[in-house]
């Protein structure tokens, strides 16, 4: 049990990094939102971190 908790902070951590290493700050919060969100059930949390993400992801329109 405790090997897989390990591994799965490792894979969180990892996973976070990146985002930020990619996307910035605004990445940051927007996975934080989203994750907040569907931890606590709230879908306007939740859809408004999925909303940031994909503005990032998309980039400008120009």
């Amino acid at each position: 049990m405790p090997v897989i908790a390990v591994l799965g902070a490792i894979f969180v951590i990892g996973f976070e990094q990146l985002v930020q290493w990619q996307y910035g700050p605004m990445g940051i919060i927007g996975l934080l939102l989203l994750t907040i969100g569907i931890k606590a059930k709230n879908p306007t949390c939740s859809s408004l971190g999925a909303v940031v993400l994909a503005v990032l992801v998309a980039g400008p329109a120009f």
